[in-house]
């Protein structure tokens, strides 16, 4: 969420110490919430569009744009900025963020950066490695305070460990780069991508008012589960997408699926 220039090259673990403290009374109170690209997770929309009471499409429609990642053919959505010189959050205020406790990933994190390597696949799929790093821009006053932290102590006073929780299966594609054997997703592809990510109003839909029961072979447990549960429909959403995407044959069709798919 801010310019790589700000980006303090070490590699951290959990135990690195550090100082910071954000409050309103510090000298850059919000400074950081400006001119900056925060790629939302389908978590971060769950919480914001639950805390704004509107529908997941609302809330796509009116806060966020999607972006076409070069490198992996995905769509993103990213938070829109207001429409000023500052280019602020749409949820900042003088008084700080009007969003707090809902608030992204990325804001929580801030100004610990977190990376992810994939080592190598296992028969369970990718191997993911993650570190830490620090983000410290000009602006920021919050490192000269004195309150410490370790990583750890910090991930757990931002609650970051129930969004990276949720996130997890799904970070795996927000990661996946094209290979001279994986053609770019096409448009209907990015579609199908976007909805099962973000647009968990529409996906459940999609999944409850179509034949999409008729023609994938999911257990009634998890039937009953995503007709009300979030998260539960996240997990699933990520399974439809790597099916889509030839990933893994993480659905199965029923015997007679041909005779929906073709209507």
């Amino acid at each position: 969420m801010s310019k790589m220039d700000a980006v303090v090259p070490t590699k951290l673990s959990l135990d690195a110490k550090f100082k910071f403290r954000c409050h309103k009374g510090i000298k850059c109170f919000t400074s950081c919430c400006s001119n900056i690209e925060i790629l939302l997770t389908p978590y971060d929309v769950v919480r914001l569009k639950k805390r704004l009471g509107m529908s997941s499409d609302d809330f796509l429609g009116m806060y966020t744009y999607m972006k076409i990642d070069e490198n992996s053919s995905h769509p993103f959505a990213i938070l829109k900025m207001s429409d000023n010189d500052e280019r602020t959050c749409p949820f900042v205020t003088d008084e700080g963020c009007t969003v707090y406790t809902d608030r992204p990933a990325n804001c929580r994190y801030y100004p610990v950066g977190q990376g992810t390597i994939k080592k190598e696949s296992g028969k369970d799929g990718p191997i993911l490695e993650e570190f830490y790093f620090f983000i410290n821009e000009p602006h920021c006053y919050g490192f000269h305070e004195k309150k410490e932290w370790t990583i750890a102590s910090w991930r757990e006073d931002q609650e970051v460990d129930h969004y990276d929780r949720v996130n997890r299966d799904w970070k795996p594609l927000q990661l996946r780069k094209n290979l001279p054997s994986s053609p770019e997703l096409d448009p209907k592809k990015q579609i199908q991508f976007y909805m099962a990510s973000y647009n968990l109003d529409k996906f459940r839909d999609y999944i409850f008012e179509s034949d999409f029961l008729n023609v994938f072979d999911i257990d009634e447990e998890t039937v009953e589960k995503i007709r009300t549960d979030d998260i539960e429909l996240i997990q699933f959403g990520v399974k439809y997408i790597k099916f889509i995407m030839m990933l893994e044959q993480s659905l199965t069709l029923k015997k007679d699926a041909d005779k929906y798919k073709k209507n």
